[in-house]
């Protein structure tokens, strides 16, 4: 049998999980992957396997239906995400699908508490400056008593909230799937786009649906408070990158931690990369040894059963 792997932290670890296809007789595909790669190619390729561990790749109707052409059998979406795969299109052609849930709460879950607290110190700016041959001494933002926004109280969402009840700080959620008696903590619940005026920051932590995308616009930044603290570990596609950017000129937003852009990787040519107090990532929050070698493994298991 032979397997596709187009998941780029795991093609990053794939020499301490080769044993384990080795042991099932099993030849990978490794191909060198920036974050994805393009349909056309995945139309090309995908065909020449019987299992597909996808990352954050196409995986559209026309890649299934290739890939049912050739030996595809199974594929599995690892990770969390499922927005980039068509399942109902892989189920109709009898091919099996499955995804990882449950995989990076506690991991994503620290990255956006990093990010919160790094927007409210600027500890980044401070280091950038400091490599410059200055000494800043920025004024910045207590924790305690802020409220946060908490876009998705899902997995994901409940770490995040979990670490930012720890700094005191004030948690209203949004999440139309989590009613208010499944919550033991001390969270408050309003419904999108209610209440959002009164937040200090606000925190993605949500998947990408049709009703969702593009959910802060600029009709929601000219409802923000002045000064608000945007973080997205989520999916880019969750912000009007344009809405954005004018929201940061305006100082509506005071400043943005981005793990995950519209369009990735970040086009050099955006407007985003002027604006000093922001952070970007490069969709990375999951990414620890720790994790992506439980997730393969587990990726690799529904692969085969």
């Amino acid at each position: 049998m032979d397997i596709l792997v187009t998941c780029p932290p795991m093609l990053g670890c794939i020499d301490e999980l080769r044993n384990i296809f080795e042991d099932k007789n099993i030849s990978i595909t490794c191909p060198k992957i920036v974050q994805t790669l393009p349909e056309n190619e995945l139309i090309s390729i995908v065909p020449m396997h019987d299992g597909w561990i996808i990352g954050d790749d196409p995986a559209t109707k026309s890649v299934f239906e290739a890939g049912k052409n050739g030996k595809l059998k199974a594929a599995i979406k690892w990770g969390v995400g499922v927005d980039n795969v068509d399942f109902q299109s892989a189920e109709s052609l009898g091919i099996h699908i499955d995804n990882t849930p449950g995989a990076f709460g506690k991991e994503v879950g620290d990255i956006a508490m990093s990010y919160v607290t790094s927007l409210a110190r600027s500890t980044f700016y401070i280091d950038r400056q400091i490599r410059e041959g200055k000494w800043p001494k920025p004024c910045g933002n207590s924790l305690a008593s802020k409220v946060v926004a908490l876009v998705g109280f899902g997995d994901i969402g409940q770490q995040t909230a979990k670490r930012l009840l720890a700094a005191d700080m004030k948690i209203i959620a949004y999440d139309p799937a989590i009613k208010k008696s499944a919550a033991s903590m001390d969270v408050e619940f309003s419904n999108w786009p209610n209440r959002l005026n009164e937040a200090d920051f606000i925190v993605l932590t949500c998947s990408l649906t049709s009703s969702n995308y593009h959910m802060l616009n600029d009709e929601v930044f000219k409802s923000l408070k002045t000064g608000v603290k945007i973080i997205n570990v989520a999916r880019g596609p969750l912000i009007d990158e344009q809405a954005l950017v004018h929201a940061l000129e305006s100082g509506v937003v005071q400043s943005a931690a981005l793990d995950v852009f519209e369009e990735e990787p970040l086009s050099m040519s955006s407007k985003l990369h002027s604006f000093k107090k922001c952070i970007f990532g490069s969709h990375n929050s999951s990414n620890t040894y720790e994790a992506v070698i439980r997730t393969s493994q587990i990726a690799i298991a529904k692969l085969f059963k």
